[in-house]
């Protein structure tokens, strides 16, 4: 019945730091679009064919989860780039690896991975196919 992911919500306390951290640390795209109950400017962040609406906390966009919350998130994204080379752009950003390289199991076969977090403290898996 489900055949992919179109998109997911990521509320944030921090929208502007949550932007630099997505485009400027993980190369997406942000967008600008109308959407909601009632229809407003909204952002999203875009990669792949996929992309992350943000909500800012406390000014949610309708329908909305029951508890929106910043740093309940747990994603795994998928490098266009080989993890040495992620590893490297993190470091030259500052960030600290919190876990990895650890291999684990994604979606279509075992995956190579390191764990960081994100403004709002959401764990972000970024891994590469091995």
């Amino acid at each position: 019945m489900i055949a992919s992911l179109d998109h997911l919500v990521l509320t944030t306390a921090r929208l502007q730091a949550c932007i630099d951290f997505y485009c400027g640390v993980l190369g997406m795209r942000l967008e600008t679009f109308v959407g909601g109950t009632p229809p407003v400017a909204r952002q999203a962040l875009v990669f792949g064919r996929q992309k992350i609406n943000l909500h800012l906390k406390g000014h949610e966009f309708e329908p909305k989860a029951d508890l929106p919350t910043p740093g309940a998130l747990d994603l795994c994204f998928i490098a266009s780039l080989p993890l040495d080379e992620v590893i490297a752009t993190l470091g030259r950003h500052g960030l600290s690896i919190e876990e990895g390289p650890v291999l684990r199991t994604g979606a279509v076969g075992k995956i190579r991975s390191v764990y960081v977090r994100d403004p709002d403290r959401n764990l972000i898996e970024i891994s590469e196919y091995i």
